[in-house]
């Protein structure tokens, strides 16, 4: 079963292919999905790498967390599921109230 691993702390230039060759020494890589801004398309720093096995997820947490990667110190972490946003269409989700009158 794939692992999917957060890994934060990226030079802004990292690219797909620089993770791909930093992330296959620890086991086979399933995908990589570098987070960037909606807008600009600027890599924000912070990146999700999926694994095929859990084994070498966890080699990839061991080698990799805190290693110096493009002068940075990395963090890398299993993934937490995204937490659920609050819907509310616009206006910052507040609820609409009764009127004054």
């Amino acid at each position: 079963m794939n692992t999917k691993l957060y890994v934060g702390n990226l030079p802004y230039q990292t690219t797909e292919s620089d993770l791909q060759a930093l992330f296959e020494g620890s086991g086979a890589v399933s995908t990589i999905n570098i987070v960037r801004d909606r807008s600009t398309g600027q890599a924000r720093g912070f990146a999700f790498v999926e694994m095929s096995d859990a084994d070498g997820a966890s080699r990839a947490i061991t080698e990799l967390h805190s290693r110096e990667y493009g002068g940075r110190s990395l963090t890398v972490n299993e993934a937490k599921p995204m937490a659920p946003r609050a819907s509310g269409g616009g206006f910052g989700g507040r609820q609409s109230r009764e009127p004054r009158w």
